[in-house]
Formats: structure tokens, C-alpha cells, sequence
């Protein structure tokens, strides 16, 4: 077995970056030299897909090695129950610090806190509300009027740089100046193209990289996981000078999208492409003015990565640190005639997943084309402390084979996800449906998509012939042994869920051995 000890985990996650709009993923016009070369040094996964398209879902599933319907966090803002374990609660008691820097999206289980008796201020208790980690700078990004709070770290420091206002987050990191000196707030997406009024160092992305490098230093020879979870380039889509005009609109690539998908489309999906963010992005205009702004945010990023890993190798930590790349879920971005996420087309459900182990003799630049997924990352780390893994508890398993170029002989045959849209009216009220039966599943091999809508027709799509997802043969009578095979594919998923994670299946076994030789002879004559 190749490399070494992995001492560290420096794990990276961009909120709603595309798997496509990376260079190294094939990108043609957005170069992002610095995550190229972290794929040129360890392993790029061709095919890793989130567990819930939206932010919530699907950070609760990398957090806790969970699908969405075993964690029950199945939206934003539905919190997770206070017994579900993290990847903080495997490795904190191990001595390792598992921080955050950014972005979680964690609702604390207040009432599960209560009921327990703990005090959510106390260390226990944070670590609770906090999903088992440490929030060294915990900031979720969005901070509207109604969000703003004085305990907001990044607003406390604008401030501190002299940025005036209520809401220097709003009016100064995401919004822009008028001609006339007014506020041209980063919630309308036609200001996208103008400069944001936060100088390019005080804005959120150099921020968060200097956090998380004064995290590094501040841990001293203590090992330490950081989660380093940048906000963008998640909405408003509006970037600092001079980001903000780096691409134009003819480096937008072509939309994906086709008439015959508007014929007679699935009514969930004719449901979200009536709301006002797909039909924004259902225009050309729009398209031109917010994605060379989206593609600036991620070249930004891509800038502030590459000071980070410049520091790891100046500190040696590249020597003893594992590195992960993710994104929590994609952007339609007109794709499909939609904007924003919360369905399972691959712009949206597949994400870009990087791996770099540290030492010598581990592959390099490789690419990986096997079906991965989010719930990985877990098991993976903590294969790389050499900690145990709870396999009734963790259904993901370790990609540390793959890493070390020993693959192995069986792998998965299929990727899941799953959503809820009971939280969007506009959808879920024309076709009357009750808001407990609303759950949608994908179920996605190298051949066909299949996605169940309770109550609902499915889709389903032939990704060896139609890979952009154009055709919907869900209600095609050709096609139905294909939709029964991938229901019962479904339905095998659903049974085996972890759903006993306080018994091993090794306890399970040697129960009745238990019962013999502790005196319990049920039914003896």
C-alpha cells in the first residue's frame, strides 16, 4: 500500500458549482489551473453524484455517510436528529479536530436537545447544534435582511474594514453601486454583471481561505479534519472587481435544452419551470448576463486555492494532508429550461469529486469512472485515520482502495438521490398532492436514469443514447420492462437501509449464543 499516514483532512466544498465548469472536467473557456493540478496529484471521479440535490439533503448525507431518507433531513431547514452521528462524532473522540470554515447548512434538533436534557451553549451541546463540528467560522452565506445578526463573523469584520450600512453582507459583499450612488442589490440578477462594492480581498472567498489557513496554524501538531465550505459560487451571483468581467457571454456554453422536452413533460417538472428562477434562466438575456459572473466566482475560488495549497507545501502540510474537492449539488443555469437545482438531471445531481492522497507511491492523475457517491467521503476518511467503520450505521463505503490504485473486485452497480417537493407550492398544489407524498428517488447506473414520483407517472432516460436527457420515455409503453427493472432496483435500495444503527449485525448474530449461555432456555421441557 502506497502513501502515508494521513495526519489531516483538508476538505473543500464550493456550494452549487456545476461538475462541468472545471477545466479539468472539460470546461473549454474557464481555466482553474489550481484544482487541475489537484487532480494532476491524486484521483478525479468521473461519475460522483449527491444524495439530495438541494444544500440541506445533501450536506447532512456527506456529513453523516447517510442516505437523505435514512438522516431525515430531507429539505433546508429541517433539522437532523440529534442522534444521528457525524463525521466529527467518529473522530473527535480519537483526538482529531474537526472543524468548519463556511458553509454547513446544519439545523440544530432543538427539540431532541430538550428532550435530552442539554444545554445547546455548553460544549456538548454546540457540538450537537453544529453537526459535530467545531464552528471555528461558521457562515452559511446568506444573509438577507431578515438572516442579519450581529454575531455574523464575516459582517463583524466588513465592518471592521470600514464597510458602513445595516447589512454590509447585502450592501457592500453582494450587491453593486449605481450610477447615481444607489444600491443595486445582487438579488436581482440583472446588476450580475457589475462589480460587487467589497474590495476583491475583503470579499467572502479570500476571507474563508484566510480562516481556514489561520485554522492550520492555530491547530499546531494536533490533527485536524476542516471542512473549508465556500458559499460560492452559490446565488447572488455577483462577484468583486475583477472577477466580475473576466468572461463574457461568448464564453457561455450552449444551453442544454430541447423542445421535446416541453412535450408532454413530467407535471413536477412542468411545475418548476413555472417558478420565476426558471423562467429567468428559460431566457438568453439572463443566461448572458449571470453565468460569466458564475464562471468569475469559480475562477476566484480556483485563485484562492491555489494560495491555500501554496501555504500547505510552504508549512509541509502537503506532506501529511489529505485533500478533498466536492460541491454539494450543480445549477441548472437555463439547462432543461430550469435554474437552481432540487431535480436529478446530471447538471444538477452529478458533482465534481477530487482526491489527493499525501506521500509517495499512490496513483496520480488518475480518473475514475466508477459510480461514487457523497455518502462515501465518510467511510473514507475514517479508513484513512484506520478508524472503524460502522457498517450497520455508515452506507457509503471507502473510496481508499481506489485511492491507492487497489480496486476492488465488486463495486456498486448504481447511484441514488432523493428530494421533497412538498416545500414548493407551486408545485405540489396543482397536481393536489398531500405534502407527506411528494418524496422523488433517482436511481442512476452508466445506462438509464430512473426517477419515482409518489403517485406519479416516473421518467426515465437512455443515457447511452440520449445523454443530455433530452427524452423522457417514462410513460413509453417500449420501455416498460426497463421501468420495472429499475423499480425493482428501487425497491432492493429501499429494504436495505441502515435502518437499525444502534445493533451491529455482528450483535444480531450471536444473540441467540447469548441468550444459551447466559441461562435463557425459552421453551426447554
Amino acid at each position: 500500500m502506497g502513501g502515508q499516514a494521513v495526519r489531516n483532512v483538508l476538505w473543500i466544498m464550493c456550494d452549487q458549482l456545476r461538475w462541468d465548469y472545471l477545466s479539468c472536467y472539460g470546461h473549454p473557456r474557464l481555466r482553474t489551473p489550481n484544482i487541475d493540478r489537484l487532480a494532476a496529484e491524486g484521483v478525479r471521479f468521473d461519475n460522483a453524484f449527491v444524495q439530495g440535490p438541494v444544500c440541506g439533503p445533501s450536506r447532512m448525507s456527506y456529513y453523516t455517510g447517510r442516505y437523505v431518507t435514512s438522516h431525515g433531513a430531507v429539505w433546508n431547514f429541517v433539522p437532523m436528529p440529534v442522534s444521528e452521528l457525524t463525521l466529527g462524532d467518529y473522530l473527535n473522540p480519537l483526538g482529531v479536530r474537526v472543524a468548519v470554515a463556511g458553509k454547513t447548512h446544519m439545523e440544530p434538533d432543538m427539540a431532541g436537545l430538550r428532550r435530552l436534557g442539554i444545554d445547546p451553549a455548553s460544549a456538548i451541546g454546540t457540538l450537537a447544534m453544529e453537526g459535530g463540528f467545531e464552528p471555528y467560522d461558521r457562515d452559511d452565506g446568506i444573509w438577507p435582511d431578515g438572516f442579519s445578526t450581529e454575531a455574523h463573523r464575516y459582517g463583524q469584520y466588513l465592518r471592521q474594514r470600514g464597510y458602513d450600512g445595516a447589512n454590509p453582507w447585502h450592501d457592500h459583499a453582494n450587491s453593486a453601486l449605481g450610477q447615481n450612488g444607489e444600491i443595486l442589490s445582487g438579488w436581482n440578477m440583472r446588476h450580475a454583471a457589475l462589480p460587487a462594492r467589497v474590495r476583491e480581498e475583503d470579499s467572502e472567498t479570500p476571507y474563508m481561505t484566510r480562516r481556514a489557513i489561520e485554522f492550520i496554524e492555530e491547530s499546531g501538531d494536533r490533527p485536524w479534519v476542516l471542512h473549508l465550505s465556500y458559499i460560492k459560487p452559490h446565488w447572488p451571483y455577483v462577484a468583486p472587481a475583477p472577477y466580475h468581467a473576466m468572461y463574457s457571454k461568448d464564453d457561455v456554453q450552449a444551453v442544454k435544452r430541447s423542445p421535446r422536452e416541453l412535450e408532454h413533460a413530467h407535471p413536477v417538472l412542468q411545475g418548476y419551470r413555472r417558478t420565476e428562477v426558471s423562467q429567468s434562466f428559460s431566457r438568453d438575456e439572463v443566461r448572458e448576463t449571470v453565468i460569466p459572473t458564475y464562471m468569475g466566482l469559480i475562477k476566484q475560488v480556483d485563485d484562492q486555492l491555489g494560495v491555500l495549497f501554496d501555504y500547505l507545501r510552504r508549512s509541509g502540510r502537503d506532506r501529511d494532508t489529505m485533500i478533498i474537492f466536492s460541491s454539494d449539488h450543480g445549477d441548472y443555469l437555463g439547462d432543461h429550461y430550469m435554474g437552481e437545482k432540487e431535480l436529478f438531471h446530471d447538471c444538477v445531481a452529478k458533482v465534481p469529486l477530487i482526491i489527493r492522497l499525501p506521500g509517495d507511491g499512490v496513483p496520480r492523475g488518475v480518473v475514475e469512472s466508477r459510480l461514487v457517491e457523497a455518502i462515501d467521503l465518510v467511510p473514507t476518511i475514517l479508513d484513512a485515520y484506520k478508524a472503524d467503520i460502522p457498517g450497520h450505521i455508515l452506507e457509503g463505503r471507502s473510496l481508499l482502495p481506489l485511492l491507492q490504485g487497489n480496486a476492488p473486485a465488486e463495486w456498486r452497480n448504481a447511484v441514488y438521490s432523493e428530494n421533497d417537493y412538498a416545500f414548493r407550492d407551486c408545485v405540489r398544489e396543482p397536481l393536489n398532492r398531500p405534502a407527506d407524498g411528494c418524496h422523488a428517488y433517482m436511481v442512476r447506473d452508466h445506462d438509464w436514469k430512473y426517477v419515482h414520483f409518489e403517485g406519479l407517472r416516473p421518467q426515465l432516460f437512455d443515457l447511452r443514447a440520449d445523454p443530455d436527457e433530452f427524452d423522457d420515455l417514462g410513460a413509453d409503453p417500449a420501455y416498460a420492462a426497463v421501468r420495472e427493472r429499475y423499480q425493482a432496483l428501487l425497491f432492493e435500495w429501499l429494504r436495505n437501509r441502515r435502518i437499525h444503527p444502534t445493533v451491529s449485525g455482528e450483535t444480531m448474530a450471536a444473540w441467540t449464543r447469548k441468550e444459551e449461555s447466559t441461562g435463557i432456555h425459552i421453551g426447554r421441557w
